[in-house]
């Protein structure tokens, strides 16, 4: 039970978020904007944010060509247009919002990895750039002829390069610090450590509850308004909703002696990443082996997807070099039926924004944004 003085000052608010992600988190800035007096609390389940946020490969998550072409078979060119314009855009206001040195962004590009099977993809970078140059301003691909040997590819995987203008890389866990620091400031308050039970909307607020152990039951907190920013783990608070949980997979080497890239790169439509961070390489991905295995929320990791993860280092990225593997980890993304983001009022008093697509990077600035938009609506 609570006491006099945790009821009086803990149990009450204005709005509950509930996830510390990178959605989360700007949408607590977004609405302390808009209503500085507001008593604003966000739940985190975990003691970090349990989901993609810190878990990621650090990409600006702007997408590949061949990813690009992939989406293009199933949407339209309005559609793939307007998705690329929300990650250029949602990217530009985190950056503007936290600053680039906080975050370490480095607008560099990157480059993809051509295989034989992709060599269909040169052949439409004009079709490409026409798409897209009325949000990229100018070209977005364009082919690498000299870089790729320099870098110390090839083998069996590797025919060619396309380098991507757009892209770039960002330091997340300085990117979740800032963000944290930010809302503090602000005066939003965090709690980590808070798993939801459920929550119970009533006519003149919401009632949600969260699990206890010291206390015996669940702890009630009470708002007039709530936001859910739990990515791909919505469904267990909201279990109607379209959202698949895609479990990535990473792996980082030890410093790499004589490594001979840096930068951000990617292959086989945007399924595999890697990058050089610190000397050392950061390689991730592989769901696609085992579509079905991998939707799932659970954090452990495949044999399956580890060992491509192994060969695909040892084979086509650091061939030839001695390294050792120091840490292998597990985020989860959320997907569905499309790759546009759902932002919804869910009723007359409960909001939500996820289902980002593996690009939370890049769209959950503005996906934040536009719900505070709706909450301002009904406020």
């Amino acid at each position: 039970m609570l006491s006099y003085w945790e009821q009086q000052s803990f149990s009450h608010y204005n709005h509950v978020i509930i996830g510390s992600g990178i959605t989360g988190l700007s949408h607590a800035v977004e609405l302390k904007d808009r209503f500085p007096d507001w008593r604003i609390l966000v739940l985190e389940r975990g003691l970090l944010p349990t989901g993609a946020s810190t878990k990621n490969a650090g990409f600006a998550c702007m997408g590949s060509a061949t990813e690009i072409l992939d989406d293009l078979e199933t949407m339209t060119e309005t559609e793939v247009l307007t998705l690329f314009a929300a990650r250029k855009s949602g990217l530009q206001k985190l950056r503007e919002r936290l600053g680039d040195d906080a975050i370490r962004y480095k607008a560099e590009g990157s480059f993809e990895l051509i295989g034989n099977q992709e060599l269909y993809a040169i052949e439409r970078l004009d079709y490409l750039n026409d798409l897209l140059s009325p949000v990229v301003g100018g070209p977005a691909f364009s082919v690498d002829s000299t870089s790729m040997q320099q870098f110390g590819f090839g083998g069996s995987y590797a025919a060619a390069m396309i380098e991507n203008l757009c892209e770039g890389s960002i330091d997340t866990g300085f990117m979740m610090r800032a963000l944290i620091g930010m809302a503090q400031s602000k005066g939003v308050e965090i709690r980590t450590g808070a798993a939801v039970s459920r929550f119970e909307e009533r006519a003149s607020g919401v009632d949600v509850l969260v699990k206890s152990a010291l206390i015996g039951d669940d702890l009630k907190l009470t708002c007039e308004h709530l936001s859910i920013c739990t990515n791909a783990y919505t469904k267990a608070l909201l279990p109607d909703e379209d959202i698949v949980p895609g479990r990535g997979q990473v792996l980082v080497t030890e410093p790499v002696e004589g490594l001979r890239f840096k930068g951000v790169f990617h292959f086989d439509k945007g399924y595999y990443y890697f990058r050089e961070i610190d000397g050392r390489v950061l390689l991730g991905g592989g769901r696609n082996l085992d579509f079905g295995g991998e939707q799932t929320t659970d954090m452990s990791l495949s044999e399956l997807i580890q060992a491509d993860l192994e060969q695909k280092l040892r084979e086509v990225i650091l061939q030839g070099c001695r390294y050792k593997i120091s840490q292998r980890w597990s985020g989860v993304m959320a997907f569905g039926e499309t790759k546009q983001p759902i932002v919804k009022a869910v009723s007359e008093r409960i909001f939500g924004a996820f289902r980002l697509g593996g690009m939370g990077v890049a769209m959950g600035s503005n996906v934040a944004a536009d719900l505070a938009e709706l909450v301002a609506e009904r406020a």
